[in-house]
């Protein structure tokens, strides 16, 4: 928090800092940032249109696998188009309006709360299918899942209404440099020249409200899914029923793992570079690392990918 002057003049607008430090990679950072953007929006739209157009995965777990793509665009195009103008113009590319950057705090919270849910909603579905699948059809018809995905984009929106309300409350009268590449709360608050002790206890509230209850959703699904697993005698199958959430597994270990070690913490300031490393880890490389991860440790995705290569090498002959 700064503390407040009678000579300081409310913040209208921010300036990022971004990667302000890097003066002889920036060019290398800008490539490299601009290709993962680029592969995140190629591979998570090929996802979509697979799932969307092979009959054989118009099923459950890959209509909240399409969802968890479109999300990922939509993640990291809040935050990444933006750190990119910051590279090419050194200027105004960096600046963000009041309004813009509360707004662009406020899609970022919406989307990874809305992730959070969505991946908890994706261990039921796994949960339901290898523990009582006789009843899958019944316990998880269509539905259920659009029910399921609606729930979970409407209590992602919700969650940063109370943050983003005490934010509003909050003065900034200078300066107005935000040290990181986007809008996130930790900068903002060091900003302030107001008392950001509520506002700190209930981000710190509402996000661990949000990662409790879905890691728990998550933790008793795989739970029951491994006791599951532990009373089958064929290990041909226990290993054919582990390889269907296998990359679930393995995306919420990552995820999770991510938010739990940036996110619930009760101070405004700590290292602010590796905290930007952390940021573009969760914000760009995770948006990544998702489909590939369901690609290549899914039978059923590669199958439809190759599928879908061939024909269209088939149809250019």
């Amino acid at each position: 928090m700064q503390p407040y002057t009678q000579n300081w003049t409310e913040v209208t607008e921010f300036v990022m800092v971004g990667f302000a430090e890097v003066h002889e990679e920036r060019f290398l950072l800008f490539t490299l940032f601009l290709i993962m953007y680029l592969f995140t929006l190629a591979e998570n739209s090929v996802i979509i249109l697979v799932v969307g157009l092979n009959h054989q995965l118009q099923r459950p777990m890959y209509f909240f696998l399409t969802h968890l793509s479109c999300l990922e665009i939509c993640y990291t195009t809040v935050t990444v188009p933006k750190m990119l103008t910051g590279f090419v113009d050194r200027h105004r590319g960096k600046n963000i309006s009041y309004a813009g950057c509360l707004s662009q705090l406020f899609i970022f919270t919406f989307l990874g709360a809305t992730e959070c849910f969505l991946l908890a909603a994706m261990a039921y579905d796994r949960y339901v299918a290898i523990c009582m699948p006789l009843r899958y059809v019944s316990l998880v018809s269509w539905g259920t899942c659009v029910r399921l995905a609606a729930a979970c984009w409407l209590v992602g929106f919700l969650t940063p209404i109370l943050p983003i309300y005490l934010m509003t409350q909050l003065t900034f009268c200078g300066p107005n440099v935000v040290d990181h590449f986007f809008c996130d709360d930790s900068p903002l608050l060091a900003l302030s020249c107001s008392d950001v002790t509520l506002k700190e206890t209930a981000d710190f509230t509402v996000s661990l409200a949000v990662l409790l209850v879905s890691s728990a959703v998550i933790a008793v699904s795989y739970g029951n899914i491994v006791w599951t697993l532990l009373h089958i005698r064929s290990a041909a199958e226990r290993q054919k029923a582990f390889s269907t959430c296998a990359a679930h597994l393995t995306v919420v270990g990552i995820f999770y793992g991510t938010l739990f070690f940036m996110y619930v913490r009760t101070k405004v300031a700590s290292s602010t570079n590796f905290n930007k490393v952390v940021s573009i880890f969760y914000s760009l490389v995770i948006p990544m690392l998702n489909p590939l991860i369901y690609s290549l440790r899914n039978k059923e995705v590669k199958v439809a990918l190759g599928r879908a290569c061939t024909l269209k090498s088939w149809r250019r002959k």
